[in-house]
């Protein structure tokens, strides 16, 4: 017996064999890009001296860590930061799942590829064309809102890149234009795997759409919602640097609205030159987000066991 089943393995072996030959460039890529840099960390607890390299340079502990708790603008990047992140993970999945149950409503197929792909263009477009796109509406010279709309009401034009007031619900609406058509196309994915013959069932029953979103659709796909945002609170001490520091054109009038961790680390970066503080703040921002993602799994877990991720 013993024999037999050590042959059965070794077959089982042979048989997943080509499986384990494909998963090796994927393996190393891993390895390569995202576990190979981590000893990188280092850096964050060294006064980096490019003479000396990594290994070689002087302990400095904790100290690189100062750079973002000691500075008067501490609270304001880390609210900045928080809240535009939280803003974020409510609209954006509330947009998405909202257009990817319009989608999965339509029956046309070439309509649906199309809309998906207007839907999806905008998040392949870099940031630095976004922020022109962005200044194309806003300029005070010669901006459309300035311009054309103001104007037909009546208004004063706004100098936009000198009123802070204005840009928590700019840069709130450009990341939603810009980030729930991948968000939209992920949640239509799960949709389309639904039974259709729970739909029909409930039809039948005379269930109406909006029954029928409520009881099969959301909760069908609760998981995925979940795991997306689980994944977005994971990253909540991070920003899209592009989205703070391009699109607002680098205004020091706006700083009080648009200066988040990332962007706040870059200029100082750029005034100080020390690699070991934007590394200690690049920690710092991963410490957080793992314990994040510990906490919101927990709650989940809690809450329903099943759509935990671990």
């Amino acid at each position: 017996m013993t024999q037999n089943t050590e042959k059965k393995k070794k077959l089982k072996l042979k048989q997943f064999i080509p499986l384990y030959i494909m998963m090796l460039p994927g393996l190393a890529y891993l390895f390569i890009n995202n576990y190979l840099p981590m000893s990188g960390l280092i850096i964050a607890f060294k006064n980096y001296n490019a003479q000396k390299g990594i290994y070689g340079s002087d302990w400095a502990g904790f100290k690189n860590f100062e750079y973002l708790f000691k500075t008067s603008d501490a609270w304001i990047i880390t609210r900045n930061t928080v809240l535009y992140n939280a803003a974020f993970i409510v609209i954006n999945t509330f947009l998405a799942v909202l257009i990817a149950i319009l989608l999965s409503e339509i029956t046309a197929k070439k309509a649906v590829k199309l809309y998906q792909s207007v839907i999806l263009l905008p998040f392949l477009i870099s940031a630095v064309i976004v922020s022109y796109l962005v200044y194309a509406f806003l300029s005070a010279e010669t901006g459309f809102l300035n311009k054309t709309i103001l104007a037909l009401l009546g208004k004063d034009a706004i100098s936009w890149y000198n009123e802070a007031k204005y840009w928590p619900v700019i840069i709130i609406t450009v990341n939603a234009w810009k980030g729930v058509g991948y968000l939209s196309v992920v949640y239509l994915a799960a949709i389309i795997g639904i039974d259709r013959s729970f739909y029909e069932a409930a039809a039948i029953e005379g269930a109406t759409k909006i029954q029928q979103i409520r009881c099969i659709t959301l909760p069908l796909i609760k998981h995925v919602i979940i795991l997306m945002t689980m994944l977005a609170i994971g990253r909540i001490f991070y920003s899209d640097f592009g989205l703070f520091y391009q699109v607002p054109m680098n205004s020091g009038a706006i700083y009080s609205t648009t200066n988040v961790i990332d962007t706040y680390v870059y200029r100082g970066l750029l005034q100080l030159g020390n690699i070991s503080m934007s590394s200690a703040a690049g920690v710092y921002q991963s410490i957080v987000g793992f314990v994040l993602v510990l906490i919101s799994n927990l709650i989940v877990r809690k809450i329903d066991n099943e759509s935990a991720l671990f």
